[in-house]
């Protein structure tokens, strides 16, 4: 395999941008073209996610490659959801590794800003199963219910999970401060966080990314520059949360971390500063244990320590962030990655030295996800034992039926959560919970009233109006069948033997 280089590279600033599509990916990709040693390109690998819907246009990469005055290169517009980006790069690294091609320009962005909040919420929770979005799920909703889970699971207090989803708000809008060219430049305050509304519980605005515009932009090549792009990685998980097997960790991104730290021969403890997906606060965390940083259970932790900061050992998303640098979903996959290359020629990021860097970007809901590590010329070898037991997922899993039989009338909260901004089509505050029935199957369900929710707490299960619908059980209601239960027991236990008269 050939090495793969980054030569130019170049990003516009994330925000409101009032021009079209094409006029913001052109700016990001003459940045690239003309900050590099190469003004010419062999091919165009292109990163959007729902260009159709947010701006009616299609046939993407054929007006990409023509705006630039372009054609005639091949040119193919490449979608992961969320990690668009970040796949248009993949793609690319694959044609100059193989040799097909010297050269490529890869840009990658979205403009979103144009449609309103929950327009935009129903057009991004189009990434989500079928059954989730129907019940009114929402990209939020299912973040916070993992959320929710993950604090369950880690026995973490509600104040103590609020403060680590606090530290790592008001982390990376202190970064974004420092970042021209991101979309929010006001560092927050704990009052602020704690003063700002639920989107979903637990978590409020400041927990979740902006919808914002924007495009990023590099140039691959086999010509050695002096940041050499060492691993990649891919991963995939199942799309529906009925089908997953953990809530409090994202396999897809362990397997690509796995790969791209055995390609760059490297280990967690030779990365220098990381760049990772964090549209939820709690998804920071997460990934940040899923890398291989800390272990299951430490990366809130980690950032209430200071450890993820601009001035730690491991500054974790000095750009801001998707939370606060913004999130014009096709484009933040690459835009990670750009700023990686930014930070290793020591632009940016507190103008420290860094020598290794890995930026992971999430497709939809962990669903398709990317890691990839970036060094500059020179970086000295680390060697590890091994990699962390988290990171050594089995990929070849039998592939699982998908679980669509009826559910039970009767089961247990997994997760909820309270949606406070509701897509189209759907009144807020609107609960939605995971429920667990009485076989041990999965189904989402929207709650009659959103009040004594709790996990593990007993519920009703019905079918609705094309989705399911829970009631939770009330404490006289549960008392009721336990004595039912016991009754229905003494008499099987007074049942006469054989030939004995009854009494």
């Amino acid at each position: 395999m050939k090495p793969v280089f980054v030569d130019g590279i170049g990003i516009t600033r994330f925000g409101k941008d009032p021009r079209p599509l094409p006029a913001i990916f052109c700016d990001a990709a003459r940045q690239a073209l003309e900050s590099g040693r190469c003004q010419d390109v062999d091919a165009i690998f292109i990163g959007v996610m729902a260009a159709e819907e947010f701006t009616g246009d299609g046939n993407i990469a054929s007006c990409i490659a023509d705006a630039l005055g372009l054609t005639g290169r091949p040119a193919v517009r490449i979608e992961t959801a969320s990690s668009s980006g970040a796949a248009a790069l993949y793609a690319g690294v694959q044609a100059i590794a193989s040799g097909c091609h010297r050269r490529v320009l890869v840009v990658a962005g979205e403009k979103m800003t144009h449609f309103g909040t929950r327009a935009a919420t129903r057009v991004l929770a189009g990434v989500l199963d079928r059954e989730e979005r129907q019940c009114g799920a929402t990209m939020p909703a299912l973040a916070a219910m993992i959320a929710e889970k993950y604090r369950q699971h880690f026995r973490l207090s509600r104040s103590r999970m609020e403060a680590m989803l606090c530290a790592v708000a008001l982390k990376n809008h202190l970064n974004a401060s420092h970042n021209p060219l991101a979309h929010f430049r006001n560092a927050v305050t704990r009052e602020m966080y704690l003063a700002s509304d639920f989107v979903a519980t637990p978590l409020r605005r400041f927990d979740c990314a902006p919808i914002t515009d924007g495009a990023a932009a590099l140039v691959l090549t086999a010509e050695r520059t002096d940041v050499r792009l060492s691993g990649i990685g891919q991963g995939t998980g199942p799309v529906s949360m009925a089908e997953r097997e953990t809530f409090v960790s994202f396999p897809a991104t362990r397997i690509a971390a796995a790969r791209a730290y055995r390609m760059a021969e490297t280990s967690p403890e030779g990365i220098d500063i990381a760049e990772v997906h964090d549209a939820f606060t709690p998804f920071e965390i997460i990934s940040t244990e899923d890398l291989g940083f800390f272990p299951p259970g430490k990366g809130g932790e980690a950032a209430l320590a200071g450890k993820t900061a601009l001035d730690g050992p491991l500054p974790v998303n000095a750009s801001g962030g998707l939370k606060a640098r913004g999130h014009p979903v096709g484009a933040s996959g690459l835009a990670q990655v750009v700023e990686i290359a930014k930070a290793l020629r020591g632009h940016g990021a507190g103008n420290r030295e860094f020598m290794r860097g890995l930026a992971q970007s999430t497709g939809g809901l962990a669903t398709n996800n990317f890691v990839t590590i970036l060094e500059r010329a020179g970086a000295r070898a680390v060697h590890s034992p091994g990699l962390p037991a988290a990171l050594e997922v089995p990929v070849d899993r039998p592939k699982k039926a998908p679980r669509r039989e009826p559910a039970g009338s009767e089961g247990e909260i997994e997760t909820f959560t309270v949606l406070h901004v509701t897509p189209e089509g759907f009144s807020p505050p609107l609960a939605l919970a995971l429920i667990r029935d009485h076989a041990r199957r999965l189904v989402i369900a929207q709650g009659k009233d959103s009040r004594q929710l709790k996990i593990g707490r007993e519920v009703y299960l019905r079918r609705g109006d094309g989705f399911y619908v829970f009631k939770v059980k009330s404490r006289l209601e549960i008392a009721k069948e336990a004595v039912r239960k016991l009754l229905q027991r003494g008499l099987r236990w007074r049942r006469p033997r054989l030939g004995e008269l009854p009494t």
